[in-house]
């Protein structure tokens, strides 16, 4: 039953995975254009071309990010697209945090093709798609620090980067392309945003929470 979804993304590091579900959304769902990306940094210079995609369908597992992080600055880059995170990794906190961060829905990697269909159904109708029986667990202080990353613009996340990774005001300006007065405009707004008083604070929150999921590696997964 095909969705009204025309153009999707698949973010995904296994290539017999991206080619099963780039088919299955084609065939079974009559999504026309399916784009792939293998990394984190191939989907976001995607994004940013343009044209934006209906649907992303994001794997929490990549080469390049670690835990929740990459779910949080494909959000900030592309606010309006919806998530599908497709995961080998099921556990409830995992499922919760990517909630949390801003996925829509949330499928294990294992799980049928009509569960597949269920879940972009949801999506396209504007419904967020969980698993079965799942049951949201209580709040923790990590989890409110996602839902405050989750709100960051798509600048604010980059410089928030930038912070985590030590550069300083002057070095985020030349990089981005923008005054520093302007880092420091946005500085204070993620600072807002966050409810921290200071950089260091707002490091260490982003730190906390992107990384507190811990997500083992995981094999022999399946295809939809």
């Amino acid at each position: 039953m095909p969705t009204r979804f025309t153009r999707a993304l698949i973010v995904d590091d296994h290539p017999m995975f991206c080619d099963a579900l780039s088919l299955t959304l084609r065939v079974l769902l009559g999504i026309a254009q399916v784009d792939t990306a293998d990394r984190l940094d191939a989907a976001l210079t995607r994004l940013e071309k343009g044209p934006l995609p209906d649907v992303i369908l994001f794997d929490l597992h990549l080469p390049d990010v670690t835990g929740i992080d990459g779910l949080l600055r494909l959000r900030a880059q592309a606010p309006e697209v919806p998530v599908l995170v497709i995961s080998s990794v099921t556990d409830e906190r995992v499922m919760a945090a990517a909630l949390r961060a801003g996925a829509q829905g949330f499928m294990p990697k294992h799980a049928r093709r009509e569960v597949l269909v269920a879940a972009l159904t949801a999506l396209a109708e504007g419904r967020q798609y969980l698993p079965e029986g799942f049951v949201v667990p209580d709040e923790t202080p990590q989890d409110d620090a996602l839902q405050r990353l989750s709100g960051l613009t798509r600048q604010q996340a980059r410089i928030l980067q930038h912070l985590c990774e030590g550069a300083l005001n002057k070095q985020i300006a030349h990089d981005l392309a923008i005054t520093e007065a302007t880092v420091k405009a946005h500085v204070t707004a993620i600072m807002r945003k966050l409810g921290v008083h200071s950089r260091t604070q707002a490091v260490l929150m982003a730190n906390a929470a992107r990384f507190s999921t811990l997500m083992p590696d995981t094999a022999g997964e399946a295809g939809p």
